[in-house]
């Protein structure tokens, strides 16, 4: 309950949940004594395949033992999932008397919810030194809180793609601009670019850091992969080739994110032992990416019949995910609920051959688009109370998967239900 009340407190400090520039989260931190210049990071933007990439490079170090420090966002089920050091989450105990400690230094000065996180973070990381932090950019990056750093060993652009246009003036809604708030502002060090969804944008995020000086590692120039039949991965880069075993992750679209995490830890150098990638890859936790739920009581309405979680939100999520289920010889009933900022017929629109259409609320989100409301967005698409009652109504044959998708603070709502 005291984290709660802190946290609470924290919300209460701007009147706006995101307001660009990077003029409080300095003043706070130039208080704290500037933690984030004393770091060793590694830092993610993109649109998509960034949580996944963190996951797989941090079990790859793991197996290498190396102690990484994890910020990212937003959490699943509980704040703590934020605050990763020393590859564990913070207790709710530390990170109660982190957050008070900043409250305290902060003063009561305007600054915004994540800003104020952003900077709790850098502060408790100076603790561990030694530590490489893997730092998630949140809503694009040039005024990101996370854009704070002077110096880092790398920057890894993900897919980018369209999202967050409601940040944007109706005029500058576009590809070339997201690409731009996400790439202008990269520190010079290395930059992987992972596989993006055309060449077009591609090309886009090149002429973007035409300027820039760093070492560019770029898929299909400089690091690639294929999949064999056997389900074994050839991996590719300067440094050499590496047979990879079946990862323990689902879907085509994570060895996109793999392989950019194995040429992310190649180019730094970190003496990595191949045995290491290997065994790592097997190893990665990614919660809510297309993630199979084996048991207790969501798995029990479904019987014998699979259920997954996905928390893709945005088109270029929706055609790799359907890309996937596109490969599994099964009917697919998805269930849907999305927040109300989001392009919904877009998303849906790259879902094909789908049995049924299940739309519902998002429980303990006052911005999602109510479930009555998404289901007028498509024919034949039905409504229903609860995950509960949506599962149930479900006419499931032998074989038949059910997805529940649209939103990662649904894949929360579903874990913490289960």
């Amino acid at each position: 309950m005291k984290l709660q009340k802190i946290l609470k407190r924290l919300q209460k400090l701007h009147p706006k949940e995101i307001d660009l520039s990077l003029d409080r989260i300095r003043n706070l931190c130039k208080k704290l004594g500037n933690p984030q210049k004393k770091l060793k990071c590694i830092s993610v933007v993109g649109t998509n395949g960034k949580y996944s990439t963190i996951q797989a490079m941090r079990a790859i170090l793991k197996e290498a033992n190396i102690n990484v420090n994890i910020y990212s966002s937003p959490h699943i089920q509980k704040i703590n999932e934020r605050f990763i050091y020393n590859n564990k989450e913070i207790s709710d105990e530390d990170l109660t008397k982190l957050l008070m400690e900043v409250e305290e230094i902060n003063y009561g000065k305007p600054i915004t919810y994540f800003e104020i996180l952003t900077a709790a973070y850098f502060y408790y990381a100076k603790n561990f030194k030694d530590n490489i932090n893997i730092i998630e950019s949140g809503l694009f990056h040039r005024f990101d809180a996370t854009n704070i750093i002077n110096k880092n060993l790398a920057s890894v652009i993900t897919s980018i793609g369209l999202d967050h246009l409601d940040w944007l003036p109706k005029s500058e809604q576009t590809i070339e601009k997201i690409i731009f708030e996400k790439t202008s502002k990269l520190l010079n060090s290395n930059i992987i670019i992972a596989k993006q969804s055309s060449e077009n944008t591609l090309n886009l995020i090149k002429k973007s850091i035409l300027k820039n000086k760093s070492n560019k590692i770029i898929f299909n120039e400089k690091f690639s992969y294929s999949i064999n039949e056997n389900g074994f991965i050839y991996y590719e880069d300067e440094i050499g080739s590496l047979i990879l075993p079946e990862p323990n992750v689902l879907g085509n679209f994570q060895i996109e994110n793999i392989s950019t995490a194995i040429a992310t830890i190649r180019a730094l150098n970190l003496k990595i032992k191949d045995e290491n990638i290997k065994n790592g890859i097997t190893k990665i936790q990614n919660i809510a990416r297309f993630q199979e739920i084996k048991k207790e009581k969501i798995k029990n309405l479904c019987k014998k019949n699979k259920i997954y979680i996905d928390g893709s939100h945005n088109p270029l999520g929706a055609k790799v995910l359907n890309e996937h289920l596109e490969t599994l010889n099964c009917k697919k009933h998805i269930i849907l609920g999305m927040m109300a900022n989001k392009d919904h017929e877009k998303y849906i629109s790259y879902f094909k051959n789908i049995s049924s259409l299940t739309t519902i609320d998002i429980p303990n989100q006052p911005n999602a688009i109510k479930g009555e409301e998404l289901k007028n967005k498509f024919p034949n698409a039905k409504f229903s109370k609860s995950i509960q009652e949506a599962i149930n109504n479900l006419n499931l044959k032998k074989n038949d998967i059910v997805l529940i998708t649209g939103s990662l603070y649904l894949t929360g709502e579903v874990l913490n239900l289960n």
